[in-house]
Order: C-alpha cells, then sequence, then structure tokens
C-alpha cells in the first residue's frame, strides 16, 4: 500500500480491527481503484507533503478517510471553488478535485465550467458510475437512457434529457490542456487509467495546466448485480455512451507563475486606500440597555427606500466604536412594491450569527415591511416605521415600543426624500440610545467623505429624525 494512504483507518471504526485497514467501499465500487492509483501517482511523484485533495458531499466525500495529505471537504458541488481557492491562496501546491457524477455534473456544473475554462493548474478525477451512489440510486446526469433507478423507475426516457458526457464537454473548453476518459473493467484498462491519473497529477506538478480524468467505475450495488456483472455491463453498456479515450492534449510549456498572496494586515490596508488609524470614538461602552453582549436589527423597505444604506451606516458606526458588527443584506421583490431587508447585528466582542429573525430593533420605510416583520420584533424591542406611508400597525407585544416617524415627509421638506434612510437613523438614535449623535454623524461624513456638499444635509435630516421622536413619542410601548 502506498505511504501516502493512512496506516490504519482512524475514522473507519476507530481504527480497531480488519476494518481500520480496509475502505468502507462496497466490493466491486470503482472508488477503490481510483483512490490507489491517486495515491500511487501522489507517492511516485513525491508531492504528499504539499498536495491538497478536495472532495465535496457523495461517495468521493470519504476520501479524507484514507489519504494523508492535505484535505479539504467542500459543500455539494462546490469542490471547483474550494481547489481554485486552495490553489490562488497557495500556487505551490498540488491540488486534486475528486468528484462523483451527482456533484460534479449535476449542481456543480456551472463550478466545473467555470473553473475549467480559467485553466488554472488543478487535476480533477471524476468518477462516472451512472448513479446517485451514497443517496439512494437516483437517476444522475450520467444514467444512460433507458436505465431504472430509484427516481426513474420504468427508464430513463428522452424526457428526461440525454446522458452528459462530461470529458466531451470539458474538452471543448479552452482552458484545460489534458482530458481523458478511461474505465477500470479489465487490467488493461486499469493500467490505462492508472496512467491517465498520474499524467493529471504530472501536467500540474510541472505547471502546465488544468486535467480532467473521467474514470468509469462499476457501482455493484446500486446495479443490483454482482461486481462481475458490473464490470460486463460499464464495458457494454457505457462504453457506446461514454466512449474511452484521450479528448484533448494540448500540454505545452509551463506557464503558471503566480506569486504568492499578501496576507499582511498593513500591506493590504494600503492596497485599498485605507488608513490605519483609529476612527474618534464617542460611545461609553456597550449599550448594554438594549442587550448585554449582541444587539440585532433589521432595516426593510422597497428598493429605493434606503434600508440597505442605513444599514451599512449602522454596521460602520459601531466598528468605529470598536464593536463587532455585520450586515447581510436581502434583495426581495422591491421593484414590484415589496420588501428587501438588511439584518444587522452589533456585538461586544464577536457577532456569531449574522440572522436576525427577531430582531431587537426594526426600521420599516413601508407597510409590507412592517406587517411582514413587526411580529417577529424580540419582547422588550423596537419599532421605528415611517407613518407618511403606513397607515396601520400590526398587532406586537404590549412590551414593544413602537414609534411612528415620517421619514419620507421630513425628507421631502428638506427637498430630497431619498435622506429619508438618515431620518431614520436620526429617529434610531434618539428612540433606542443604541449610539451617541456623534458616532452617528461620523459614519455619516466617513461616507460622504467624496460628497462633502451633502453633509449639512444629512446632518439636518438626521436632527430631524431624532427631534420628531422627541416631539412626537412616548416611551412604554405607547404607539404614535
Amino acid at each position: 500500500m502506498s505511504s501516502v494512504f493512512y496506516e490504519k483507518f482512524e475514522r473507519h471504526a476507530h481504527g480497531e480491527g480488519l476494518k481500520g485497514h480496509a475502505t468502507h467501499y462496497c466490493p466491486g465500487c470503482g472508488h477503490g481503484l481510483a483512490h490507489k492509483y491517486l495515491a500511487e501517482a501522489i507517492d511516485e511523484l513525491g508531492i504528499q507533503d504539499h498536495t491538497v485533495a478536495i472532495s465535496p458531499v457523495g461517495c468521493a466525500v470519504f476520501l479524507y478517510y484514507y489519504f494523508d495529505v492535505g484535505n479539504s471537504q467542500a459543500p455539494h458541488g462546490r469542490a471547483p471553488a474550494v481547489a481554485l481557492g486552495h490553489k490562488m491562496a497557495n500556487p505551490d501546491s498540488i491540488v486534486v478535485s475528486y468528484q462523483g457524477d451527482g456533484d460534479l455534473a449535476s449542481i456543480g456544473l456551472a463550478e466545473i465550467i467555470s473553473t475549467a475554462q480559467m485553466g488554472i493548474p488543478i487535476t480533477f478525477i471524476f468518477v462516472n458510475n451512472a448513479i446517485y451512489g451514497m443517496t439512494g440510486g437516483q437517476m444522475a446526469p450520467t444514467t444512460l437512457m433507458g436505465q431504472k433507478t430509484a427516481t426513474s423507475p420504468t427508464g430513463r426516457t428522452p424526457l428526461m434529457g440525454a446522458p452528459m458526457k462530461m470529458a466531451e464537454l470539458i474538452a471543448q473548453l479552452d482552458g484545460p490542456v489534458y482530458v481523458e476518459r478511461v474505465a477500470l473493467y479489465d487490467a488493461k484498462q486499469r493500467l490505462k487509467a492508472k496512467r491517465a491519473i498520474k499524467k493529471a497529477m504530472q501536467i500540474q506538478v510541472e505547471k502546465k495546466g488544468l486535467a480532467f480524468v473521467e474514470v468509469l467505475a462499476e457501482c455493484p450495488t446500486h446495479l443490483r448485480m454482482t461486481p462481475q456483472e458490473a464490470e460486463t455491463w460499464v464495458k457494454e453498456q457505457m462504453l457506446p455512451v461514454f466512449p474511452l479515450g484521450v479528448k484533448k492534449d494540448t500540454v505545452g510549456e509551463p506557464w503558471f507563475h503566480m506569486d504568492l498572496p499578501v496576507f499582511s494586515p498593513e500591506k493590504v490596508i494600503h492596497a485599498v486606500g485605507a488608513g490605519r488609524s483609529s476612527a474618534e470614538r464617542f460611545s461609553k461602552g456597550f449599550p448594554r440597555h438594549l442587550d448585554p453582549h449582541d444587539i440585532s436589527l433589521k432595516l426593510a423597505g422597497a428598493g429605493g427606500d434606503g434600508a440597505q444604506t442605513a444599514a451599512m451606516l449602522i454596521a460602520t458606526a459601531a466598528i468605529n466604536e470598536g464593536f463587532d458588527a455585520t450586515h447581510i443584506p436581502s434583495y426581495g421583490p422591491e421593484s414590484r412594491g415589496g420588501t428587501s431587508y438588511a439584518d444587522v447585528h452589533v456585538a461586544e466582542d464577536e457577532v456569531l450569527s449574522p440572522a436576525s429573525p427577531h430582531p431587537a430593533i426594526l426600521i420599516a420605510f413601508n407597510a409590507p415591511s412592517l406587517a411582514k416583520f413587526g411580529p417577529a420584533v424580540a419582547p422588550g424591542g423596537t419599532i421605528l416605521y415611517d407613518s407618511s406611508v403606513v397607515s396601520e400597525v400590526p398587532h406586537v407585544p404590549d412590551t414593544v415600543s413602537v414609534h411612528g416617524v415620517p421619514f419620507t415627509e421630513i425628507a421631502q421638506g428638506l427637498g430630497k426624500s431619498m435622506v429619508k434612510n438618515i431620518v431614520a437613523l436620526g429617529a434610531l438614535s434618539a428612540a433606542t440610545g443604541l449610539f451617541p449623535k456623534e458616532t452617528f454623524l461620523a459614519a455619516i461624513r466617513q461616507a460622504l467623505k467624496e460628497k462633502s456638499a451633502l453633509i449639512p444635509l444629512n446632518e439636518k435630516a438626521f436632527d430631524l429624525g431624532a427631534e420628531a421622536v422627541a416631539g412626537v413619542c412616548t416611551p412604554g410601548g405607547v404607539r404614535s
């Protein structure tokens, strides 16, 4: 056994007994041979210490059980993207993405196409057994016409589409330099498969480009055949649809040369034109009267209401004060009068979850937003809504403070309706005491540093929003 494999498989039966030295794959499964040839290639090329294997969801996921190399597990279909990230972060690493047909040719089709077209030196081992293996034998993109599966019990029909020929598809792209399809059904084909996999790895070692090897493999379990019968089935049924051989071989001279990416904070800050100096702080401490450690907010409205900009200003203000903050936008059908929203968190130390399903504070710029999110505000929370456009307030717990402030009317009085979101921030400051006035104004000035002429207008809008809360609202949950 190649030294690339662990001496015993700790994750399999805790490494005890025979199972600690045997794979979990079904008898006759092609993954075992594909693993063997990949491990031998890594060993023979002497690249074990700088190889990174990417495995996704499916039978291929257990690659990390056996290979003593760097490993990353990717979400379903996303292995090419993860592989690309590894390669760009460490250009001298040897990255191999090991994927099955249900993964690479279905949910991951966009990822493999875009990554392959880039042509960055990465090796792809694509195991095609014409079926979804791990999840129960459903029809895969490579399932043959007429083949019966759990989701095509009477056989694949033309209405389900024809099988995907991934090797041919990848070979048509400009990025890859080597594409071959191999099989495992007899000794001759296994030797060819071993050579192809090693060549695909060698090409990457030599920095010559991206290589893709498709391996026709047996799945006796879901074919309901013996291993020998499955080998015959691959030869007689799969080969007419998936002919073997080299589909592309344009390997040229080494071309991939890339400097290591920079991770130094000082250099990154300089590259984006930011300064290292800290912003002036105005808060005396974290606003614990709202929450001891983490304050959740939701800002919602239609397109053009400025909810996303206001959310970003809140996050910026929090960061300027030395707190952690997140801003997660979500765009709905706002152009048709619906609602888009932003979830914001302000934490004393670290935001652990950026979503705000039950916000402590809601700012609603239109009626659909208030109706949708108002009832979800946490007990003891605060709602601010635009009373210029909202005439009906949904039922909320009595402990929730509800403040109707005419954001739009105030903004129009200033001659600029788009500053309604700044009016809302003034109202937020006055109603909740989240941050001092100067904290918000500093963030606004920071955002408008290239449009300084607009700063006085925005400052006035903020002040009027705060005055509106002080003048028309009473505390303790009374709706104004």
